[in-house]
């Protein structure tokens, strides 16, 4: 595909991927100064950036179309914040608080797990550069995977750490199955080549992940009911207006 012009099925399919990056990065970044030790307030820090950077480099390409060459921040800011509620295309376990560290340590590495295979399908995208924003995000990535391992490998040992992480993996699979909810456009972006495969082709990778991770299998849980991206959740409302308070200041402002 060249780099100008946008279907609007490609558009729906990489907002989508946008807004899943742009809320998970958000999430993190609530624990940075409140999480249990400096070393995590440092790396929700780290990659609650990350995520919000693969964001921009998402939103950038929408907005510019195809192509993100010269497009500004008030263009990619305007996607990230200033759109309309209904127009956005995340998928729930973004948007749900996680108010226990345990809980979203969980999210962390359930979301990431996910995100690996994500960016994988369109690491050869005829996009070019939907590719190039994949081949710098899997860096990233593989730090990500690592720190929540690392993690996990201690403190699902212990019984009682075990216990709450295990209670947050309950709390949240029924939502996290949404990931791979069909993503509006998607077909589109398939036949497009954009992307190699829809994405739900990799919930069978991700439930074995989950299942080796946590001894737990995730295809005995009853999922939410598929909202298709189009319904926000109660939670979205309050993030989102947590996200716009340095805009709300002074909305006739540059910044």
């Amino acid at each position: 595909m060249t780099a100008s012009g946008l279907t609007n099925g490609v558009r729906e399919f990489l907002l989508a991927f946008a807004d899943d990056e742009h809320l998970m990065g958000q999430q993190h970044a609530e624990w940075i100064g409140v999480a249990p030790f400096l070393e995590e307030d440092l790396a929700f820090c780290s990659i609650g950036q990350d995520e919000l950077g693969h964001a921009a480099s998402l939103y950038a390409i929408v907005a510019g179309d195809g192509d993100p060459t010269g497009v500004g921040d008030p263009a990619i800011d305007e996607l990230a914040f200033h759109r309309d509620p209904a127009d956005w295309r995340s998928c729930r376990l973004v948007e749900e608080p996680s108010g226990d560290w345990g809980h979203a340590l969980v999210r962390h590495w359930l979301y990431d797990a996910a995100e690996e295979l994500r960016w994988d399908l369109v690491s050869e995208s005829t996009l070019v550069p939907l590719a190039e924003a994949a081949v710098r995000a899997a860096s990233e990535e593989w730090f990500h995977r690592r720190h929540a391992d690392g993690l996990l490998d201690v403190l699902l040992v212990g019984s009682d750490s075990r216990e709450r992480l295990l209670a947050a993996l309950d709390d949240l699979l029924p939502v996290a199955v949404g990931l791979f909810d069909p993503v509006p456009g998607e077909d589109e972006a398939v036949a497009a080549g954009v992307a190699a495969a829809p994405f739900d082709t990799c919930l069978p990778t991700w439930t074995g992940r989950v299942r080796d991770r946590f001894g737990v299998d995730p295809s005995c849980t009853v999922p939410s009911p598929p909202n298709g991206r189009r319904d926000r959740s109660p939670a979205f409302a309050p993030l989102l207006e947590r996200m716009r308070e340095v805009f709300a200041l002074d909305p006739t402002a540059t910044w």
